[in-house]
């Protein structure tokens, strides 16, 4: 692999795009907004800067990481000599499948076209290319820079050669892959989501409080972060659309969301990027939500 294009500058995509320049692959980084491209090459810049502080990362390092990385707003031409192409778009399928018809239009004939998502068919996608063989899921992991897993996902066309491509290239990243078959929320989400969901089902049923199930979960299972923080980390938004992809997915009703997050999305309490959720993070304090809130 050469040049590597992302496709998305939010967290996920800016978090790509630190590791993969970070390893000295030179990144096209794509989205339509010049605006969220300055803010995530800004990110970036500032992640380095934490990298630097704890020492795991020099300051020639990091100027070297930031060379690494241009800035596109023109899909076709930031693609256009990429050897692999990273998706990392909003969680919507009609967005998905139109960027993957435009790259299968777009990239070279022999690239790999992966996508980030956390819970979309893979087969699915790859179903408007004219290249099923090399299109993947490659689910990296939230912050990007600092998780070691990388879930793999083979779609129903995905070849061998491509699988054992970006199985070598995420060793390069200094990540663990893991492949997965292309079934609804593959098994990081599978599992993780309907854990959230019965955590919200705890609170919204008045079982207990936002602190006291967190706290449960995380002196209790040994969890680093209990679920429901967890899920603001997340963005409720992003947990709901992965709930709603297992219930049509597999059409059972264990995976229905609960109407509380359903009506905190509604409301536009997402978590920590609305700046409210299970908790509340105003001036850059966590405080729970009092239970009287969710009833």
């Amino acid at each position: 692999m050469n040049t590597i294009a992302v496709i998305g500058s939010g967290t996920m995509g800016n978090g790509i795009a630190h590791t993969f320049a970070q390893f000295g692959y030179p990144v096209n980084l794509i989205d339509i907004s010049k605006e969220a491209l300055e803010k995530a090459i800004s990110t970036i810049g500032k992640n380095l800067d934490r990298q630097v502080g704890k020492g795991t990362l020099t300051e020639a390092e990091k100027m070297a990481t930031l060379s690494h990385i241009s800035t596109f707003t023109d899909l076709q031409t930031g693609v256009a000599h990429a050897d692999l192409v990273v998706e990392a778009a909003t969680e919507q399928l009609e967005l998905k499948l139109k960027i993957f018809k435009d790259l299968d239009a777009f990239a070279k004939p022999g690239a790999i076209l992966a996508s980030n998502t956390s819970s979309i068919s893979i087969t699915r996608i790859a179903s408007v290319t004219g290249r099923g063989d090399k299109v993947i899921g490659m689910h990296f992991m939230n912050p990007v820079p600092v998780m070691k897993l990388v879930e793999v996902i083979r779609g129903y066309a995905t070849s061998d050669e491509t699988t054992e491509n970006i199985m070598a290239l995420s060793k390069k990243l200094a990540k663990v892959p893991v492949e997965v078959n292309d079934y609804p929320g593959f098994v990081a989400n599978r599992i993780l989501m309907p854990m959230i969901n019965e955590a919200i089902y705890t609170l919204y049923e008045n079982v207990a409080g936002v602190a006291e199930i967190d706290t449960v979960m995380k002196l209790g299972m040994a969890h680093p972060m209990g679920p429901l923080q967890l899920a603001d980390f997340i963005g409720l938004d992003v947990c709901l659309a992965i709930l709603r992809v297992l219930q049509e997915g597999f059409g059972h009703p264990k995976y229905a969301p609960c109407p509380l997050l359903v009506n905190m999305v509604a409301a536009g309490h997402k978590g920590i990027k609305s700046g409210a959720g299970f908790y509340n993070y105003a001036n850059g304090v966590k405080e729970p939500v009092v239970a009287a809130k969710f009833l």
